[in-house]
């Protein structure tokens, strides 16, 4: 006989929430390793002593948490999914008939905790992992990628030449709400406030006509896109967002992620957002600021650090070496360590050119970047009555040479990267960092920047990595556990001599 359920909806009289919920189901480990009540007291000075009861902090963060380990980033339909599952609703410590907050509760409180308290759970997080021994802290690789930003390049606007009283507007804060909520400028407005130099505005005028001039090629780009740049264009939906353009992708407003992941078990020890138009070496001296803060706060030593050619600087490798930490960062392809024709002495410091008339050092000179260069010349009396001038020098008085001050730094670089240990660190690297930043984009909710603001994107990166440790940590605690569990079976069952206790040993190893 067929048999048909029928369903008829009466009030639940008793249900317990908690005896429903697999004892290894995921978000209830979770909430039985992950201590988050410490938030407590970091948030009690951010609300006052009256008014109606905000939203727990800790239920706050686990909203997060579960968004972007469920790789959903919207709020809406964070709740909405939240609703639906017992397991997260006893991971928030919600009854099944108990309602959920609003959406835009999640987007202001958001807005209302800084990035310290984001920076806090990151390193709570960072810390289980040391203490089970998932971190070696020695070697460290850094990446970097560019996310796309909460604005469109369709919204860009030129900024105005530089007058007096007008001011630069602000960096804008965290926003997540609805787009209808948050208040925008006019172009009149926005444009009387965002200024540029006025040279600027002139060389962008006169690249703007030498493009519309020239003919139109095939698979040439378009000229919209071609005539946008950061120093002089900016989004008034987002004056943080930069424009940035990747390898045979479009041109977007971007920020940029930088990561720091450690080789042994792929942790991520360090994120950060960064605006897009700047270059990688630039954020170096930064990241390892606050990678060495972390690392010697968990009594870590850091040895070694993998980046690719990005992050070639000699500033970076002064650094690195005044640190005592090994850099296996590829030298920049347009660094030359010898100059053809002209021998170098390092002793003397000095260089000899084809006449065997000495070229010295005079004095430094510095770059736009703030690098650091040495000039070496040679006299003007050798040079005016040397013979090769004609075809050496036609049009200048004396022989001069530019080198980077850090050439020796530069050096050693290349040698390491030349080894076949310099081999190994590039594949080393290429197998840690990439796959976390894949990972972070197609699980973690990082494929785009969601909210406004340099701040507002840090904390999604922040969220983004946490849940990306959590991960790990929590596949990494499971197997510890098993693997526990089935050495003491070995040891029950086989064990009355010392050859299987000893067995049982080596397998923990």
């Amino acid at each position: 006989m067929q048999g048909r359920k029928e369903y008829t909806e009466k009030p639940i009289t008793y249900f317990q929430l908690s005896s429903h919920i697999p004892t290894d189901n995921f978000y209830r480990r979770l909430k039985e390793r992950l201590d988050l009540t410490f938030l407590y007291e970091h948030t009690k000075e951010l609300y006052g002593s009256t008014g109606n009861p905000s939203i727990d902090p800790v239920v706050f963060f686990r909203f997060m948490l579960i968004g972007y380990l469920e790789n959903i980033t919207s709020d809406r339909k964070l709740i909405e999914h939240c609703s639906m599952r017992m397991d997260m609703l006893y991971f928030l410590g919600y009854n099944i008939d108990e309602p959920l907050p609003w959406h835009s509760t999640l987007s202001r409180t958001r807005q209302l905790y800084p990035e310290a308290l984001f920076e806090l759970l990151f390193d709570k997080v960072f810390r289980l992992c040391v203490a089970h021994n998932m971190v070696a802290g020695r070697r460290l690789a850094i990446d970097s990628a560019p996310v796309k930003a909460n604005a469109s390049m369709e919204t860009l606007l030129e900024k105005q030449p530089q007058r007096p009283g007008l001011k630069l507007l602000p960096q804008v804060e965290d926003q997540n709400g609805p787009v209808d909520s948050i208040p925008k400028l006019s172009p009149r407005q926005a444009a009387s406030v965002i200024t540029a130099a006025d040279h600027q505005l002139r060389r962008l005028k006169k690249h703007q006509q030498n493009l519309k001039s020239a003919p139109i090629t095939l698979g040439a780009s378009n000229e919209k896109a071609q005539l946008l740049s950061n120093k002089t264009h900016y989004s008034p939906t987002d004056p943080d967002a930069r424009i940035s353009i990747k390898p045979g992708k479009a041109r977007k407003l971007n920020y940029n992620c930088s990561l720091a992941v450690d080789t042994a078990e792929g942790i991520i020890s360090h994120v950060q957002a960064n605006f897009a138009d700047g270059r990688d070496s630039q954020s170096l001296p930064d990241i390892m600021r606050k990678l060495q803060q972390r690392l010697v706060h968990n009594e870590l030593r850091l040895e070694e650090i993998l980046a690719d050619t990005g992050y070639s600087n000699g500033g970076n490798y002064a650094l690195l070496e005044g640190w005592k930490i090994t850099g296996w960062i590829p030298v920049f392809g347009k660094y030359k360590p010898q100059i053809d024709g002209f021998p170098y002495d390092p002793v003397a410091d000095q260089f000899t050119c084809s006449a065997g008339k000495p070229l010295s050092f005079k004095n430094f000179d510095s770059q736009a970047d703030g690098g650091l260069l040495k000039i070496y010349r040679a006299a003007y009396q050798d040079c005016q009555q040397c013979p090769l001038k004609p075809t050496c020098i036609p049009n200048s008085k004396c022989r001069q040479i530019t080198r980077t001050a850090y050439d020796p730094f530069y050096r050693r670089a290349l040698e390491r990267q030349q080894s076949r240990r310099g081999k190994r660190m590039k594949r080393l690297r290429q197998q840690t960092v990439e796959p976390v930043l894949g990972s972070l984009v197609e699980y973690n909710g990082l494929r785009k920047i969601n909210v406004r603001g340099k701040a507002g994107a840090h904390k999604v990166m922040l969220m983004a990595a946490v849940a990306f440790n959590l991960k790990k940590y929590m596949k990494f605690t499971t197997k510890s556990t098993v693997s526990q569990a089935i050495a003491l079976k070995v040891e029950w069952s086989l064990a009355p001599g010392n050859t299987f206790l000893s067995f049982t040993m080596l397998y923990f190893n």
